[in-house]
């Protein structure tokens, strides 16, 4: 017999403290592992494999509206690192606030330059240092496309309440302190 509209809520909260749709993509990877060697814990498996497949589909999303802009997810997060922090940057600056190479930010510097969406400036004293800064147009580019995407992560929280919302930062941020190698961090 069909539930009553009345139990529908009740329904919801039952379903949501079970945790994890048990067939979500992750969920049918783990059961084939399972199958294959039921000896092995696959539970890491389950938080990890679904940061990444998070991760991917998050990604994919995110990177659309820069494609249509005729940027790459890494050229905008050069773009953002100038933005963001308010001031010029050096190209060895902007590899550490991006976590790129050398070599990657100098690529890509030199076709967003080339793009009028930045602005070198040799240093005065030492003619190998470059000081970098956006232009009108990259900071109308970012500022255009920030909003936009930062509407859609609220988009896709929303279905969790604040307090999950905070648990979860907090448990990411935990578990991105030991991946960076801070103190205590776990090692491979």
């Amino acid at each position: 017999m069909p539930a009553e509209p009345a139990d529908a809520p009740a329904a919801d909260a039952a379903a949501a403290a079970a945790g994890p749709d048990p067939d979500d993509t992750v969920a049918g990877v783990v059961r084939q592992w399972r199958a294959v060697h039921p000896e092995l814990d696959t539970a890491p498996m389950e938080i990890i494999g679904r940061i990444n497949r998070c991760s991917a589909l998050l990604q994919q999303a995110e990177d659309a509206p820069l494609r249509r802009a005729g940027l790459s997810r890494p050229e905008f997060d050069l773009l953002g690192a100038l933005r963001r922090t308010g001031h010029e940057l050096t190209p060895s600056e902007l590899a550490r606030e991006t976590f790129s190479s050398g070599a990657a930010v100098t690529k890509r510097l030199k076709q967003l330059t080339e793009r009028g969406l930045v602005e070198r400036r040799g240093d005065t004293r030492d003619r190998r240092v470059a000081h970098l800064r956006l232009t009108e147009a990259g900071r109308d580019l970012v500022d255009g496309l920030l909003p936009d995407q930062l509407a859609y992560e609220r988009t896709v929280l929303a279905g969790l309440d604040t307090g999950d919302r905070g648990d979860l930062a907090a448990l990411l941020g935990e578990l991105l302190t030991r991946l960076e190698g801070r103190p205590g961090a776990a090692r491979f």
